[in-house]
């Protein structure tokens, strides 16, 4: 799921001028860039945060739905991120070659991407406690952090199941940017049906009670 994030966070920075989809609240600082070069377009980076919040809003609702005795959510939570990334890779497909970040087809096409990505943000938090951040490094890197200092500190109390339960996410993370980049780089946003793939892989595989 690391890579996954990685590589559309990445994939749609480069191909939609600039627009986090994983790790929406990147946007932000493009915003505040957007202040003091006005020339930058901040249309769809704004559209952004409501169609990332409509979507956790919803996955949360389905989840709940879904959670039912006989029911599988996390299988039907990866098939409903599976469906808007692959809407997001049809639009794409479809505006290219994409020009200006306010054509219909790419604003459509973005907003469906960080809709995606904004269900796995919330599957993760609702059905997959367990592990470790998928979308976000950041809190994975501060604790890999803490944690190595503590083990130099102290090498008895090293505990390195729950290391490496951070450091894969962040490695998965960083192989997913960078092949986000040379699939975007090279096949435009039809580089989005390799995370479509791994979706419908895991969706199968998906077991009831996660």
């Amino acid at each position: 799921m690391s890579f996954l994030a990685g590589y559309v966070d990445t994939a749609g920075f480069i191909a939609l001028f600039g627009l986090f989809t994983a790790h929406v609240t990147g946007n932000f600082v493009l915003l505040g860039r957007a202040l003091v070069e006005p020339h930058h377009d901040v249309q769809l980076k704004l559209l952004a945060f409501p169609a990332f919040i409509a979507a956790v809003a919803l996955c949360h609702l389905l989840v709940l739905r879904w959670q039912r005795p006989g029911g599988n959510a996390l299988r039907r939570a990866l098939l409903l991120q599976l469906g808007l990334l692959l809407a997001a890779a049809i639009c794409g497909w479809l505006a290219a070659p994409i020009r200006s970040s306010d054509a219909p087809l790419v604003m459509l096409s973005g907003l469906l991407c960080t809709a995606a990505m904004g269900v796995q943000n919330a599957y993760g938090k609702l059905l997959l406690p367990q592990l470790a951040a998928t979308t976000v490094m950041t809190g994975n890197v501060t604790q890999l952090v803490i944690d190595a200092i503590d083990a130099a500190r102290s090498p008895g109390t090293a505990r390195p199941a729950d290391q490496m339960k951070l450091l894969w996410p962040v490695l998965s993370f960083a192989a997913g940017a960078f092949g986000g980049a040379l699939a975007v780089s090279r096949h435009g946003m039809a580089a989005l049906l390799l995370p479509c793939l791994l979706l419908a892989v895991l969706a199968v595989t998906a077991r009831r009670g996660n």
